[in-house]
């Protein structure tokens, strides 16, 4: 079986974010570290080479797959922000009042913090956070 290469990393955040060319993008990761660590209780950690995660957690599948991965997290990536293990599927009634926002399989995906109701986010990230906790 693959090992999983999204694994706590000795990457520096702080070095991690001067790498990021966009001003807001780097502002808005800024505002999502702070909020992260309020909500979660956790420091940053880099996952992999651009993922920002929040505590951990062990997976497994029913396939046997396992492994560990970021409670909370998000990339700043070029495109947008992508907010992993927000559970948004579960919070329709908030994702009503969130904002601007896009999402994938798993991800939530955000161009800009000011898309959004940072009030909604928060209290996604909480209840999400508070989820993962129960597994």
């Amino acid at each position: 079986m693959a090992e999983n290469k999204t694994k706590p990393t000795a990457i520096s955040v702080n070095d991690f974010l001067l790498g990021v060319a966009d001003d807001t993008k780097r502002t808005d990761a800024k505002a999502l570290i702070e909020l992260m660590t309020k909500v979660t209780g956790h420091e940053p950690v880099m996952w992999g080479s651009s993922i920002i995660g929040f505590g951990t957690y062990h997976y497994k599948y029913d396939s046997g797959r396992e492994g560990d991965m970021c409670m909370a997290g998000f990339s700043p990536r070029k495109q947008n922000i992508a907010l992993y293990n927000t559970g948004f599927i579960r919070y329709p009634e908030l994702m009503k009042r969130l904002g601007k926002y896009k999402t994938g399989t798993s991800c939530l995906y955000i161009n800009k913090l000011s898309d959004v109701d940072l009030e909604v986010l928060t209290e996604l990230i909480q209840t999400a956070y508070e989820h993962m906790n129960t597994k």
